[in-house]
């Protein structure tokens, strides 16, 4: 009677405190700032970091913005004027145009048609009707590409350079598009058609708005508070933590359905809400704590965005329960249900006709569902990893448009850069440079590689023999390049840019083993975001199974100890894994690659599942201490926990269908994954489990406790603890289940 009279005094209080501080958490979970960098997917202290940030504080980031020009070439003025406009833009450090380039090496006495040979590829191409802006990025131009990217088309469109005949690309412009589309007011449109079908059937569940109004509204307060707490944690943004609000959503309104149907069930008793609370909180607590253990595994991963996430689900996992538990019962105690509703809809005849056709089929049931399951799942071994940021764009987007037409008319934006130590050693310039040069020939002798540069491309073949001459050109050189962009540390790390091209047959990664077999120089170092990407593949595949195997365990351990059973444990278990083997076997058999957001959905399918799995083991234990007949507490847990699941699940799933609608490819994918795992969740928690629980063995001495138990319930003309909806059935099923068990 406490835990209702604490709601009755202060459940107003409560919905009034959801309400004021809704605007509050909304306007801090604005504020969170977005991150997409490609570095952050893999930790500083691994080695190809290492030497990839040792690259950047030696050479700069290299980070460029490359404008292609249609027709360029005939209107050399017009290119000038436009490379210095951008100029000007403080997030700028330098341009290089065709002309500028041009002017250095015939200042450097390069033959004409060398010239053009070392351009071709690069600022012209072959067809010499295209012109390339090569953009460097100053340090403020990194901490605000999206601005910068702006910049470049202002100042674009004020040369009148626009539509189709200029492009834009390189890595800020696919970053900036990445933090654009990602971004929680990009996919806010798609959110809240997911909110209005949640909406939708919430009222279909519930028949009444008041009560459907603020079950959701609780779900959009446990939304911007876990994404409020995570930026006054110092947390950053990106497009996998951009599914944390669906996720939440799913969770707590999950748990909001399952206390509405317990108080709904708890209808005709002296005080519903406490006896639905002591009914819900551990299903609801050993799901949440499961589900935490489930996503917090996410950490483990070598994948920063993977990390990030797995932290803050496992907040969310929280805000969820104590909004979903804790704040429900208020809703409910001031829009209160209705009993005259409750028994008018009491007899769901459908779901009941199911639920014992399952019961007395059990047998059969199982048997096709575990060789599903097992077909499928023979698909896990078949499973690929596949990385690129361009994946994630729109394929009918500006920008993949952009840096397709680029790639294809002008340059590659891939690179591969390769790094040569001269050390301590006195050598000569000029033996530095034909060192250089025969690193660049055979760099280029691979079929994959488009174009190199070095800070030999702005020399001539042959050098002066003059040491005044020679001297002349790395003072030209130095003055118009900087020492940084190819040359550094006094002339000891020179730097060898190797651009790839995007129709190789072969992967990058594969192309990096393979250049770096061909030089085989322990002077010589590849890296760039080639080898980054590389290790976050193969991070993604060893951190699918390392996360999953780990929450697997832990999992199975609290689900063992709190059944109290070794062996109803691992039976237990065997549900849960029916989503991952459907969906992601289905992934495999048909070779579709796994990426970073199709990867983290395995813990959430996981922590999805055993949320169903508990709320059913608890009503089947309660169910089977006073029946002692197992397919009979199997039918009875499944008549008072199947639908709340089914609702959650149908509701939450057809909401983030609309996320398929987005035209942000992570967005869209996390919106099929999450819908196909919450209908292959089901199969396992309402299908396979409860037939798996009927075939339970019964020994004589139950058998007996149980023809006693029946005769009592006769006598009484009830079941002990059903609720409303079961009084009446159960008796009429008795028989049934009793031949099914024989």
């Amino acid at each position: 009677m406490m835990i209702s009279s604490f709601y009755k005094k202060y459940s107003r209080q409560l919905i009034w405190g959801v309400f004021c501080t809704l605007p509050i958490l909304t306007f801090l979970a604005e504020l969170l700032p977005s991150n997409n960098d490609i570095e952050t997917w893999l930790p500083k202290d691994s080695d190809v970091r290492i030497v990839y940030d040792r690259f950047k504080s030696e050479f700069g980031a290299e980070e460029v913005v490359l404008v292609a020009v249609q027709q360029g070439l005939d209107q050399p003025q017009l290119i000038e004027a436009t490379a210095s406009r951008i100029e000007t833009l403080p997030t700028v450090r330098q341009c290089w145009t065709p002309g500028r380039l041009k002017k250095i090496l015939n200042e450097f006495q390069v033959e004409k048609e060398e010239i053009n040979h070392r351009l071709n590829g690069l600022l012209i191409n072959s067809e010499k009707n295209v012109a390339g802006i090569v953009v460097l990025l100053s340090d403020a131009g990194i901490k605000n590409r999206a601005g910068t990217v702006e910049g470049i088309r202002a100042k674009l469109d004020y040369s009148q350079l626009t539509g189709k005949e200029v492009q834009l690309a390189g890595a800020p412009v696919v970053i900036a598009e990445l933090d654009r589309l990602g971004s929680q007011k990009s996919n806010k449109k798609f959110f809240i058609i997911t909110l209005l079908i949640s909406l939708g059937l919430l009222y279909y569940s519930f028949r009444e708005w008041k009560k459907t109004l603020a079950t959701l509204g609780l779900t959009v307060w446990a939304i911007n508070l876990t994404t409020a707490l995570i930026y006054l944690g110092g947390g950053e943004m990106n497009f996998i933590l951009g599914a944390l609000s669906v996720m939440v959503m799913v969770f707590t309104l999950a748990i909001s359905i399952h206390v509405h149907h317990y108080v709904s069930s708890c209808i005709d008793e002296a005080d519903p809400i406490t006896a639905a609370l002591k009914i819900a909180w551990k299903p609801c607590f050993l799901a949440t704590l499961t589900t935490t253990i489930g996503l917090f595994s996410l950490t483990v991963s070598q994948i920063g965005p993977v990390v990030q996430f797995g932290y803050a689900a496992s907040i969310g996992t929280f805000v969820s329960l104590i909004t979903g538990l804790g704040l429900t019962p208020a809703v409910l105690t001031l829009w209160p249900i209705d009993p005259k509703m409750v028994h008018a809809g009491a007899s769901r005849w459908d779901f009941k006709r199911c639920a014992n056709w399952l019961i007395d089929h059990s047998g059969r049931v199982s048997l096709a569902t575990i060789v599903l399951v097992l077909v499928t799942g023979v698909g896990l071994f078949s499973l690929r990893t596949k990385i690129d940021p361009l994946d994630f764009l729109p394929a009918e987007g500006r920008v993949i448009q952009d840096v397709r037409a680029v790639q294809e008319n002008l340059t590659e934006l891939d690179s591969i850069e390769v790094i040569v130590d001269f050390g301590e050693e006195e050598i000569p310039f000029i033996q530095k440079i034909d060192r250089v040069r025969k690193l660049e020939k055979t760099i280029q002798q691979h079929p994959a590689v488009r174009h190199t540069m070095s800070l030999g491309s702005f020399f001539p073949n042959e050098f002066p023999e003059s040491p005044f001459e020679t001297a002349r050109l790395l003072s030209h050189a130095q003055s118009a390049h900087g020492e940084n962009d190819f040359v550094s540390d006094g002339e000891r790390l020179w730097r060898i840019s190797a651009r790839i091209s995007s129709g190789a047959d072969l992967p990058q990664d594969m192309i990096y083993d393979q250049l770096t077999a061909m030089i085989d120089d322990p002077d010589v170092i590849l890296t760039g975001v080639a080898p980054l990407l590389r290790r976050a593949q193969n991070q993604i595949f060893i951190g699918f199974w390392e996360s999953f195997s780990m929450a697997f365990l832990i999992i199975t351990v609290v689900m063992i100890v709190s059944l109290r059973s070794i062996k109803a444990g691992l039976v237990a278990m065997v549900p849960n894994l029916t989503p991952i083997c459907i969906v992601f076997g289905i992934l495999g058999w048909y070779q579709i690659p796994i990426d970073i957001g199709i990867m983290m959905t395995a813990s959430i399918a996981l922590g999805i599942a055993v949320d169903g799995t508990f709320h059913f083991l608890v009503r089947y234990q309660s169910q089977y201490r006073l029946t002692k007949n197992s397919a009979q507490s199997s039918r009875d847990s499944l008549l008072m926990t199947g639908e709340p699941i089914f609702t959650a699940a149908v509701i939450t799933g057809a909401g983030m269908l609309a996320l398929t609608l987005s035209n942000f490819v992570p967005t869209a994918r996390f919106g099929y994954m999450m819908t196909s795992l919450l209908g292959a969740a089901l199969v396992g928690d309402l299908i396979l489990l409860p037939c798996l629980l009927a075939l339970r063995p019964q020994n004589s001495e139950e058998s007996e406790s149980t023809d006693h138990n029946d005769s009592d319930r006769q006598q009484q003309g009830r079941h002990p603890v059903a609720p409303h909806f079961l009084k009446q059935d159960h008796l009429g099923t008795k028989g049934q289940s009793e031949k099914a068990v024989a």
